[in-house]
């Protein structure tokens, strides 16, 4: 069940994180930006340790604010600049 609720809210932090940024990558690449933007807000905010928790309002914004920064960051190399 685990890795379902992974690509489920995935899905979810990567389609918002899209509409934040005005980006369309589609359903499996809307979970690979919401996957590694909870990464990588796990990895700023958390000191690594988001995925040791339950789900909650809190993990939930990280990853949003994670994957927020991954597709500015692809922006910035891709088009020169942040939009």
């Amino acid at each position: 069940m685990g890795i379902i609720l992974w690509l489920v809210i995935g899905a979810v932090v990567g389609a918002l994180a899209g509409l934040i940024m005005r980006e369309s990558y589609g359903i499996l690449g809307n979970i690979v930006v919401g996957i590694a933007g909870a990464f990588i807000g796990g990895l700023i905010f958390s000191h690594g340790s988001i995925n040791n928790g339950p789900l909650t309002v809190n993990t939930f914004a990280v990853s949003l604010i994670g994957a927020v920064l991954l597709l500015a960051v692809a922006n910035l190399f891709r088009r020169g600049t942040l939009r």
